[in-house]
């Protein structure tokens, strides 16, 4: 959606905007979405974190199970 291509543009829908001509609002909502996009990548990194771990923690319970003839 929104992507930055040099310090002074961004481009919002395959259309590059001048940063500085926006309004005070319209920077405002460019951090706001720099922000989030920055913390959905955060999350996306405990999420893959938390997934190890259990995981991990899976392999080693069937470790601990009993074994059954089947």
């Amino acid at each position: 959606m929104a992507e930055a291509t040099n310090p002074g543009t961004i481009t919002i829908d395959g259309q590059q905007y001048d940063v500085n001509s926006l309004s005070e609002n319209g920077r405002s909502q460019i951090a706001n979405l720099r922000i989030t996009d920055q913390e959905i990548q955060r999350l996306n990194q405990q999420l893959a974190i938390a997934q190890t771990a259990r995981a991990a923690y899976a392999r080693a319970l069937e470790a601990e199970l009993p074994k059954t003839e089947q």
